[in-house]
């Protein structure tokens, strides 16, 4: 359970804020959206892999 303490006079956007920052940290959501559908784990570590090559060529051009 999420908790955000408010104090007192603090504007409620501000805790709606809050209240989602710390919601998108837990990962409820991306892991909601990676169990709809099942992937295989060679077409998962297929796609890591690419990602990787992807990071690593970015890297690589900007220095």
């Amino acid at each position: 359970m999420i908790i955000v303490p408010i104090k007192e006079g603090e504007n409620i956007e501000r805790a709606l804020k809050k209240f989602k920052r710390k919601f998108e940290k837990t990962g409820i959501i991306r892991e909601l959206r990676s169990r709809q559908t099942f992937e295989k784990p060679s077409v998962r570590m297929r796609d890591q892999k690419k990602k990787a090559v992807y990071k690593q060529h970015m890297q690589i051009n900007e220095e």
